[in-house]
């Protein structure tokens, strides 16, 4: 199962960590991706998506109508 949010896209990104004497290793930086259950009113049921934590505060205040639409 990939690291991609279903309702933003978001994925992982790439970065350095970096210490105190500044060597650079690569990091991955991963979304905080959260397993939920979204009841759909258009049809009918529970759907079960993989979200950011962000993009679940968006859902409550616009709904999973306006966020496919927006994806």
């Amino acid at each position: 199962m990939s690291r991609v949010c279903e309702l933003t896209g978001a994925r992982t990104h790439a970065g350095n960590h970096v210490s105190h004497a500044v060597n650079r290793t690569k990091k991955r930086i991963l979304p905080n991706l959260q397993t939920k259950r979204i009841w759909d009113v258009e049809e009918g049921k529970f759907i079960t998506i993989r979200a950011t934590a962000r993009a679940l505060r968006t859902l409550d205040k616009k709904g999973l109508r306006a966020m496919r639409q927006g994806a």
